[in-house]
């Protein structure tokens, strides 16, 4: 029989299971780059997507065991694989349009963790199914290779050994090759082929289900030719550049004023610089104190290390106005990097490592007169940045004098917002510790000294500033200085809650937005929302 031939030495059935748990773990890593732009790539934004794919696996474990008990039929597999396949393959071409649907109708139903449901909802609809029929390929395969209880520990244990191997492999194999060299949609395709693949080569081999392998494969090339093309922001027709590294999704958009890099598609600006070299009227140019604080012009040389470069915003503004700068950079994505050279005039004479920026720190001895931290995971501080222990590293890497800069991008408020935890944080390790809020924006500025009256240097080296522009501005930020009076937060490396923190303001955010909006689709209906939003 046609079908022994191809399954009698089992080793058919061994490279479907080594395949089958490759493609489980590319497309689990896929659909958190697929989410990461619309819901950051946070630890509670893995744990959605982990959570859903288990459960879709434990589900197809328990149906394709009972599917193989009772027709234990290789064809079902394959065809339950064919259609697997083509789900993959069509989650580029509809994927961002669903998550912006699901995220449309949740907006105004639900009223806390709403990137939370949000994500919940996208991995539901998106993954569940597909990797549901991939849960059934295990059980199934077991019925069809154990041909007696002699062997069946070996037997068993050789499906799960090929599975665990092609699992790693697909762990790596997106991350360092697929998704940085030909993007998330590309991954997508190359292990929904590879599914297809095998059911194709197995019903060809057969001789069965020529219709509907036909069909597997028009829908296939289908979903190719529209997904190939696949944006995350693809109502954006004049993007500089739009591309992905191993840790963000990329834009880059430019008009006639500005540039400005962006990591995510729904929200936030991480760099930008002013073409005719003015300030931005951003965080960064509340950042400019910080040198000025540390007695920029008291000093021959004012070393400067920037902890989440970006695109050198703050390095550039620094050489233009403080001449006797010298900065450095540490920037983990070595993309963003390579984009600042490119877009953002980032001068080759600023040396920028690649490295996390604790790690960093901890690598070398040097003390600094300034250092910014702006590193960002998406929409929220990596934790090892956050904590009392990272704090303390930083303070001791500066100059008796020294000043830290912090860019805490989201003003929450209440009792316990993610600003109050960090401030109380940095207060507990600096005495001299001030904050100003950042007009027009959501952001704080915060600054840290390692000795009293950094507010007096402010405003002694402001009277020495040369360009009156920037001296005006400085009197601005000193004006709105505000003492911080720490509380009774503070993160530790073993505690820092800053993702649920995060989720909590971005709620409040996205709730202030939409409020207006929300009150009168309750109020109107669909037909009054179209009506006010036109």
């Amino acid at each position: 029989m046609k079908q022994a031939s191809i399954l009698q030495k089992k080793t058919y059935l061994y490279l479907t299971e080594f395949f089958a748990g490759m493609s489980v773990m590319a497309v689990e890593l896929g659909a958190s780059r697929l989410l990461a732009p619309y819901f950051s790539s946070s630890q509670i934004v893995w744990t959605i997507i982990i959570g859903t794919i288990m459960i879709a696996m434990a589900l197809g474990n328990i149906y394709g065991g009972r599917a193989a008990d009772k027709n234990p039929n290789p064809d079902r597999l394959y065809t339950r694989m064919l259609v697997a396949a083509v789900w993959i393959a069509a989650i580029p071409a509809v994927g961002r349009y669903v998550i912006l649907g699901i995220s449309a109708l949740l907006i105004f139903s639900v009223s806390s963790n709403y990137l939370i449901w949000a994500a919940f909802g996208a991995c539901m609809v998106l993954f569940v199914f597909p990797l549901f029929l991939l849960g059934t390929v295990t059980p199934s395969l077991v019925k069809y290779t154990v041909d007696s209880l002699d062997d069946n520990g070996k037997t068993v244990g050789m499906l799960n050994a090929a599975n665990t191997v092609g699992s790693i492999i697909g762990t790596f194999l997106p991350t360092f090759v697929t998704i940085p060299a030909a993007g998330t949609s590309a991954t997508f395709f190359i292990f929904a082929g590879i599914i297809l693949l095998l059911s194709l080569i197995y019903f060809i081999t057969v001789g069965k289900n020529g219709r509907k392998t036909a069909v597997a494969a028009f829908l296939f090339l289908l979903c190719f030719l529209f997904g190939a093309q696949g944006r995350p922001a693809f109502w954006e027709t004049d993007l500089t550049y739009e591309g992905e590294s191993v840790y963000n999704y990329l834009q880059v958009k430019e008009d006639t004023d500005s540039v400005v890099l962006s990591t995510n598609v729904l929200f936030g600006v991480q760099s930008i610089l002013k073409k005719d070299g003015s300030l931005t009227g951003m965080y960064y140019d509340y950042a400019l104190a910080a040198p000025f604080m540390a007695g920029v012009y008291e000093k021959e040389r004012l070393e400067v290390l920037v902890l989440g470069m970006g695109t050198g915003t703050f390095a550039t503004q620094c050489r233009r106005y403080f001449p006797n700068a010298h900065i450095e950079g540490v920037e983990i994505d070595e993309k963003i990097t390579w984009l600042a050279r490119e877009y953002f005039q980032l001068s080759e004479e600023v040396p920028v490592a690649t490295y996390d920026g604790r790690a960093y720190l901890n690598a070398v001895d040097k003390k600094y007169d300034v250092i910014l931290v702006d590193a960002y995971q998406d929409i929220t501080i990596p934790f090892q940045m956050s904590t009392i222990e990272f704090f303390t590293m930083v303070k001791n890497h500066l100059t008796d004098g020294g000043v830290m800069a912090v860019n805490m991008n989201m003003r929450g408020s209440g009792e316990g917002n993610i600003n109050q935890y960090l401030a109380d944080t940095i207060a507990h390790v600096f005495g001299d510790v001030y904050t100003v809020d950042v007009d027009g924006s959501t952001n704080r500025e915060l600054f840290a000294s390692t000795s009293e009256g950094m507010v007096e240097v402010l405003q002694d080296n402001v009277a020495l500033a040369a360009d009156h522009g920037l001296a005006e501005f400085m009197d601005q930020v000193s004006a709105g200085l505000a003492a911080y009076q720490p509380g009774r937060y503070r993160m530790t490396d073993d505690q820092a809650p800053v993702e649920l923190l995060g989720m909590q303001v971005i709620d409040g955010l996205i709730g202030g937005e939409v409020s207006y909006y929300r009150s009168i689709y309750k109020q109107q209906g669909i037909q009054g929302l179209l009506d006010a939003m036109r």
